[in-house]
């Protein structure tokens, strides 16, 4: 008897990758910008450890689909976060991989063609381009993790990671985690648990041991320091929303239960907003509002936002597409999302 018959039975092929080094040569990181995203990081965590006083903002497209539009959202990005660096630090979402409750496109990496060619070595190719054009424009970049294997081609040039609400609770992702040079926030389960998140909080910060691949791409055993910047970030679930005060204080008092720092980011979007965009707002300033209010655990917010609103679904002929329109989950507009951000500097300059 075949041997694949035991193991391959419902593979349908096999096909090597490049390296993380291939793709490390053909798209290099400069001196430059190594420096500048080690900043960035460090001031992340300063502004996690409350070393910092500004408020952390990631906002950016729900899920990076066409590159030009990306680009053209990071230089506006850009622009006004100059204006406002003095009591903000705004990261961009680049977010190129998708979970999926069922079925659906898995993002950038899985399929950069939109078109179920499922080119995963050009979408790692394709992932780095705007990672490195994202940088070069001045920007954080901030994503969130699902394959464990993609921080090894792409990690050096994100400077802040999410653990999503489906994957908080796995191991391989927990201890991935452990081992990444980047501060880590880790979402409050789909069903609502923040429990779920604090265990994960938790176990990021030990050491670890696991299977994983080198800079070669070869299996290899990997062992982790544990990573001391994991956090804590609310996004509601199935019980509702979990942005309010009393949420809030919850969560404080959870993680000062934990000994661990007091420190949380609040997801405007998914069940915080009802999954509706137009709610983002609302959140958005109730939270400014505590933290303004004296919460100084909230540490910062992330919004869902792309050129322009809503959201699209996609279509087989790629050219009917909406420039600027998210092909996941809906969006707030450039010029609402750059009003917001003006009033809360406002604010925060009161």
């Amino acid at each position: 008897m075949e041997s694949n018959v035991l193991h391959n039975k419902n593979i349908k092929s096999i096909e090597p990758l490049p390296s993380p080094t291939h793709y490390w040569r053909t798209h290099p990181i400069t001196q430059v910008i190594q420096k500048q995203i080690t900043g960035y990081r460090e001031l992340i965590e300063d502004i996690l450890m409350h070393r910092d006083q500004r408020l952390l903002v990631i906002v950016g497209p729900c899920s990076i689909h066409d590159p030009v539009a990306g680009i053209e959202y990071a230089k506006k990005l850009k622009k006004i976060s100059d204006q406002l660096s003095d009591q903000m630090m705004i990261a961009m979402r680049v977010y190129f991989e998708k979970p999926r409750t069922a079925l659906g496109w898995k993002g950038y990496i899985n399929d950069p063609n939109l078109n179920d060619t499922f080119d995963v070595k050009l979408g790692l190719t394709k992932g780095r381009e705007f990672l490195l054009q994202i940088a070069e424009i001045g920007l954080p970049a901030a994503t969130e993790y699902l394959d464990p294997f993609t921080p090894q081609f792409l990690g050096d040039l994100v400077s802040w990671g999410a653990i999503g609400a489906r994957t908080t609770e796995s191991q391989p992702h927990r201890v991935m985690a452990s081992g990444l040079s980047m501060p880590i926030g880790f979402k409050n389960g789909t069903g609502g648990s923040i429990q779920i998140a604090i265990d994960a909080i938790i176990a990021a910060k030990s050491e670890h041991v696991f299977m994983g691949i080198d800079a070669n791409g070869l299996s290899s055993v990997v062992s982790t320091n544990g990573n001391p910047n994991t956090h804590l970030v609310l996004r509601g679930g199935k019980t509702g929303p979990n942005f309010d005060s009393k949420s809030i204080q919850e969560s404080k008092e959870l993680l000062n239960q934990n000994k661990l720092t007091e420190s949380l980011i609040v997801d405007c979007s998914h069940a915080n907003s009802n999954k509706d965009h137009r709610n983002q707002p609302k959140v958005f300033e109730n939270v400014l509002n505590q933290r303004i209010n004296g919460a100084s655990v909230i540490r910062g917010l992330m919004l869902e936002s792309h050129l322009n609103e809503g959201n699209q679904q996609l279509s087989q002929t790629i050219s009917d597409l909406d420039y600027g329109v998210s092909i996941t989950d809906s969006c707030m507009g450039w010029e609402q999302t750059e009003e917001l951000l003006t009033t809360t500097y406002k604010k925060l300059t009161k």
